[in-house]
């Protein structure tokens, strides 16, 4: 299925992937903290949007 090259190469790329975007992620969480205070509105409002839609359309096949 694989060679050995191409599992060590995935692995290795795995743990360099996980380690930048974890040390990225630090930086922009002290740099951002402020930034999304109404962000839970949002999702509820998806939540509630997509409700309306499923509602609509059970009412609409039925």
């Amino acid at each position: 299925m694989f060679s050995n090259g191409q599992l060590l190469f995935g692995l290795i790329f795995f743990i360099f992937f996980i380690i930048i975007v974890s040390i990225s992620y630090k930086k922009d969480l002290k740099k951002l903290n402020g930034s999304y205070k109404g962000i839970k509105w949002v999702l509820v409002g998806f939540i509630i949007f997509i409700a309306v839609l499923v509602i609509l359309k059970k009412i609409s096949v039925s």
